[in-house]
């Protein structure tokens, strides 16, 4: 689904990403974890078309976004729900409007859809909070806006998640409910899900493969099981 081939980018003298690669499959939950300034971020917006790379291919479901014009890149976008770290809810809109937002943006998709209410009570429905939609983002608790930003990454129905750190900000409690409906949304939608996270309880339980980022590379990949026994004093340094 995705494929990331020696990926290179500095900002100055500043080198973050140094040859990173990574492969996401179909129906897979891999995690990225890496400490604070070791180039997720920068690797996740160059994922998805905000940032260009210094050199190096990115390829999504076969097509290398380094080469596509806008309108191609806007195409594929409608196949990757993006949660971000913020949630980036629209604070002036509705729980509804922040939905419909996307399905305005991407009419490529589905066309241009007369009456939204069917497909904005699915996704809010799929996270539980279908009684939200004429609420304000205001209106509502950090775990609940988390839930409302995965709503409308799901209403395109896109074959990829990419999650920016989905549990950062919330209680122990509300993060475990997120991790779980993470994986409900996985089995319900079927997707492809790529986790940027330094929350270890969440990789040992969303992750069915794992890539630690260390100085811009995949320093080591592997299960949780397999990383979390490792004598790598680098990588036993995020299990502690």
């Amino acid at each position: 689904m995705l494929e990331i081939k020696d990926l290179r980018k500095s900002f100055g003298n500043n080198h973050v990403l140094n040859g990173f690669n990574l492969e996401l499959f179909e129906g897979e939950n891999l995690v990225i974890m890496g400490k604070s300034g070791s180039g997720k971020s920068v690797m996740i917006k160059c994922l998805v078309g905000l940032m260009q790379p210094d050199s190096g291919s990115i390829r999504v479901m076969g097509k290398d976004i380094t080469k596509l014009n806008r309108v191609e890149l806007d195409d594929i976008r409608t196949e990757i729900g993006f949660l971000f770290q913020g949630n980036a809810l629209y604070d002036s809109m509705t729980v509804r409007e922040n939905l419909e937002f996307p399905l305005r943006r991407h009419k490529q998709k589905f066309g241009d859809i007369k009456d939204t209410t069917p497909l904005v009570t699915e996704a809010l429905e799929s996270v539980g909070l279908a009684h939200t939609m004429d609420l304000m983002p205001s209106e509502l608790s950090g775990g609940m806006q988390k839930r409302i930003a995965l709503a409308r990454a799901l209403i395109l129905k896109p074959r990829i998640i990419l999650y920016d750190e989905p549990t950062s900000g919330l209680d122990p409690i509300t993060s475990k409910e997120i991790i779980e409906l993470m994986r409900r949304v996985q089995k319900q939608y079927k997707t492809s899900s790529l986790i940027i996270t330094h929350d270890v309880d969440c990789a040992r339980v969303v992750s069915e493969r794992m890539i630690l980022l260390v100085d811009g590379t995949n320093y080591a990949e592997g299960t949780f099981a397999e990383l979390a026994s490792s004598k790598d004093e680098q990588v036993k340094a995020f299990f502690k």
